[in-house]
């Protein structure tokens, strides 16, 4: 479809690195890359298209579909479109990437509402969307939450306003130089252990989840969509079986990125309650990610965040010595996890609005159709 002086079309996912299709996704994943780089200062939130592609192999759980703005035959911009395998959620997620040099022509504009009208076609009547907001002067617009607001005067926040959505939140980009000193992480180490106490120890292992932990890990990362504050965002429960995690871990590992994971086990139950889990890129001048680190709430009081992340912080450093950062996001309301980055010696760099924004026509379109929505 054309608009203006630019061409917006989707994208057919790549079954491979060598597959049709394959330069697109790669020029989308640059886009990505570049727009990151600008609103950060920093390269090292940059992935490779081969570390991104697993993401869009698992439709069945996670369907995505991916836009690209052409002009003059070049992918200026990239839109992706995510919504959960039920028909019936009402939720989708929307990004936007304008190039820098291409922004202020229409182009953000005319990607959001082609995911507008995707989420209107398939009743899909809440719409979240997180955007980087780089520092700015003046009036800010204050989360509900209470912690953390973002500058008025920014075009992203203008943007979203314009187009009636409502800021729920704020999360903060932090980051770890490494190494850690090593004498610091054994007496935090010690010191948080003896917190734990006895009836709590570590596991910690690379890659591949262990076959007998997939049950607890899948309960963890159901857990994970409910128990993680989402203030007015109202996020949905994301359910994981086994069999997900399975399909999961099949895909990813075809690609370069590698998981290094730490859980805690309740000794007398001998269940896992908690995991925290770092992805490790091929390439050591891009930062590793930290994922998802949570705790039960019923086991929460023992320090065991802040025992799972030294001890999985311990094991990067001796399979991966050669890395250099660890970045992490977290909201801002969530002071346990940010007091725990904060004693390790993560730093903040930059900060992201958490959006939202309730079709009234989408939800009535869908009301028919749902139940308990």
């Amino acid at each position: 479809m054309e608009s203006r002086s630019f061409s917006i079309d989707e994208l057919s996912i790549p079954a491979s690195p060598a597959g049709p299709g394959w330069a697109e996704f790669a020029a989308a994943v640059e886009v990505r890359n570049r727009v990151e780089s600008h609103a950060y200062g920093t390269g090292e939130l940059a992935q490779s298209a081969e570390e991104l592609l697993p993401a869009f192999l698992t439709p069945e759980d996670s369907p995505r579909r991916l836009f690209v703005a052409r002009a003059a035959g070049t992918i200026v911009a990239r839109a992706l479109y995510e919504t959960q395998s039920d028909p019936a959620s009402e939720f989708a997620w929307f990004t936007v990437e304008v190039l820098p040099e291409w922004r202020g022509r229409g182009i953000g504009s005319a990607l959001s509402t082609v995911l507008e009208s995707l989420a209107d076609a398939e009743r899909r009547s809440s719409r979240v969307v997180y955007a980087v907001s780089p520092p700015g002067p003046g009036e800010r617009v204050a989360a509900p939450t209470g912690f953390g607001s973002v500058p008025l005067a920014n075009p992203e926040v203008r943007f979203l306003l314009n187009r009636g959505y409502r800021l729920e939140q704020v999360e903060r980009g932090s980051r770890l130089q490494l190494p850690v000193d090593p004498a610091f992480l054994t007496d935090q180490l010690a010191a948080a252990g003896a917190r734990a106490g006895e009836d709590y120890a570590v596991l910690s292992w690379s890659g591949r989840t262990p076959e007998r932990w997939l049950p607890d890990l899948a309960l963890l990362y159901t857990r994970m969509s409910t128990d993680a504050p989402t203030a007015g965002l109202e996020e949905p429960e994301e359910v994981w079986t086994v069999e997900r995690l399975r399909r999961e871990q099949d895909v990813y590992a075809t690609g370069p990125r590698l998981a290094v994971v730490t859980a805690a086990l309740h000794r007398p139950s001998g269940r896992l309650v908690g995991f925290t889990e770092l992805s490790v890129p091929g390439d050591p001048g891009r930062a590793v990610s930290q994922e998802d680190t949570l705790v039960l709430r019923e086991h929460r009081g023992h320090r065991l965040g802040m025992l799972m992340k030294l001890a999985n912080l311990k094991q990067l450093a001796l399979g991966y010595p050669e890395q250099r950062a660890v970045t992490t996001f977290n909201a801002e309301e969530n002071r346990y996890m940010l007091d725990v980055n904060e004693a390790v010696g993560f730093t903040p760099m930059g900060y992201e609005g958490a959006w939202r924004k309730v079709s009234a026509a989408a939800g009535s379109a869908g009301s028919s159709a749902r139940t308990g929505s």
